[in-house]
């Protein structure tokens, strides 16, 4: 059961020239098996997006399902339950903050209102700006990859740490805000075209096997289209082309196994779709700033 809804204190809403100072508290991925959550809520601001799976979030006294590719913006100060109907799990990316740097956050628990102990002065501040609705106005978002990308950044600046990750870090919920605030609103698979739809699917596997061949003639021949109209769609639904967005899994998923297997580079590189170890390597280096060996330690080290 729920609290009463007016129980909940209502978020204090700050005045639009005051600066933003967003403050990160805790940032990770995270796989939970099927079935819902305790009821909460927080003293901070939560962004949940699904990697893979489904969930739904209780808010408000309704159900908000979420599909992977999408997010809930959870706000300070509001109950809510989350639930994985996926099965057997779904995996997640969570990022808390606050707006104005304005909660000192020292475990997991400062960020979750203990009933028994409740301190209303903590409930932080949401920013808001001219011209924009605020984040809560929404419940659901569909990030644009960009965005996702840069909430993957912050996983990294903040599980790794390194000197001054968290101007890194403001920076990065910096742009991750502004993108969503200006997003349109988020739409599910049965308000979309059969195109997008296939989209969906095609992205998901490609994510679930990067290593596979996707070249553009092989997305074309999976939806059906020419090249340059699997191009162009591609490119609508996810900001960037097809052979980009590719690289930017592969690159994903090539991290992930650095930093949690001990696989070789060169077998890194095969898993994820780059059977030539140089050019993988070449590769790597050009996105990431460093080579794959520096990036495996420097995550080992710190």
């Amino acid at each position: 059961m729920y609290p009463p809804q007016e129980q909940d204190y209502p978020r204090k809403r700050q005045a639009p020239a005051k600066a933003w100072s967003p403050s990160i508290h805790y940032a990770q991925f995270q796989r939970m098996p099927t079935g819902a959550l305790p009821v909460r809520r927080l003293y901070d601001f939560e962004l949940l997006y699904v990697c893979q799976g489904e969930a739904v979030t209780t808010m408000y006294g309704q159900r908000h399902p979420i599909e992977a590719g999408q997010l809930i913006f959870l706000p300070s100060g509001v109950y809510h339950q989350n639930e994985v109907v996926s099965r057997p799990d779904a995996k997640f990316l969570g990022i808390h903050f606050d707006f104005f740097d304005e909660l000192n956050i020292q475990t997991e628990a400062d960020m979750i209102v203990n009933e028994a102990r409740l301190a209303p002065e903590k409930f932080a501040s949401e920013g808001v700006l001219d011209h924009l609705p605020p984040l809560s106005s929404r419940i659901i978002y569909t990030p644009p990859l960009p965005c996702v990308q840069m909430m993957e950044r912050v996983v990294d600046e903040f599980t790794l740490r390194p000197a001054g990750y968290e101007l890194v870090c403001k920076g990065l919920m910096l742009d991750i805000l502004i993108q969503l605030l200006r997003s349109r609103p988020a739409r599910t698979l049965a308000d979309s075209s059969p195109h997008d739809a296939k989209l969906y699917e095609l992205i998901s596997q490609i994510e679930q096997a990067p290593a596979e061949d996707w070249s553009n003639k092989v997305i074309a021949e999976r939806l059906m289209l020419s090249l340059d109209h699997a191009a162009k769609l591609f490119k609508q639904l996810t900001g960037m082309p097809p052979s980009e967005y590719v690289q930017s899994i592969r690159h994903r998923e090539a991290r992930r196994l650095l930093r949690e297997s001990d696989l070789s580079i060169e077998m890194v590189g095969a898993h994820v779709g780059y059977a030539d170890i140089h050019y993988f390597s070449r590769i790597f280096r050009r996105l990431e700033g460093i080579t794959a060996t520096e990036y495996r330690k420097l995550s080992r080290i710190l």
